[in-house]
């Protein structure tokens, strides 16, 4: 009898890609499915139950963080290979500790993305290894060390534009950097301070001297 498949369902991913990523797993696993936004793939994903949803970070609606837990909380025996657009520590290490088993450079997906999916396969969590400062390897999230209470200097760009109004897609387009890398560092910030509203956030800049209190 031939081995069954683990079950892999491709969220986001752009239509140049999905043939080589077919290729790619093909003789491994079983490709179940595509997803192009957060909505389609909660339905797809409660119906399909796959073993892994290989997801595009810059997918519509999962940059909100409740709906990745909702997402997370309805199939909790799915793992999910986030692709980010940056090289960014502290994105993987926010969507390992919340959501994801592992996390994928873009740039470098297509050629670990077969390691990566098959460590997950065997219950341990992946990091692309441009991200990789001692976390590959980790068997749960829940060893990733926690933040310290000090803003990292991405995160003080971030509030620094934010509190001088600019938008999350401003601030993005100035960095250089995706809307749902700034969402994570903006919600980092909050979380890591217990911060509740953007008048708050304010007074942090001003505190950080990243703003005047005038």
């Amino acid at each position: 009898m031939e081995k069954k498949r683990p079950r892999i369902l491709l969220a986001g991913i752009s239509m140049s890609l999905l043939a080589g990523y077919d290729s790619l797993l093909c003789e491994e696993f079983e490709i179940v499915g595509t997803s192009a936004d957060g909505r389609a793939l909660m339905a797809t994903a409660i119906q399909l139950q796959p073993n892994v949803i290989v997801v595009d970070f810059a997918v519509p609606l999962l940059t909100d963080v409740g709906m990745r837990l909702e997402l997370k909380k309805l199939i909790p025996q799915t793992k999910f290979l986030v692709i980010a657009e940056k090289e960014d520590l502290d994105v993987a290490l926010e969507t390992l500790r919340d959501w994801s088993s592992g996390v994928l450079v873009k740039r470098t997906a297509r050629k670990e993305l077969l390691r990566a999916l098959r460590e997950l396969m065997a219950d341990r969590l992946y990091v692309s290894a441009s991200l990789d400062h001692g976390l590959k390897g980790t068997r749960h999230a829940s060893s990733v060390p926690a933040p310290k209470k000090v803003l990292t200097r991405r995160q003080r760009e971030v509030l620094r534009l934010l509190a001088e109004g600019k938008t999350m897609k401003e601030t993005a387009d100035i960095l250089s950097l995706s809307m749902s890398t700034v969402a994570f560092h903006k919600y980092k910030i909050k979380r890591t301070f217990g911060i509740r509203s953007n008048v708050e956030l304010l007074r942090l800049a001003i505190r950080e001297k990243l703003a005047s209190a005038e």
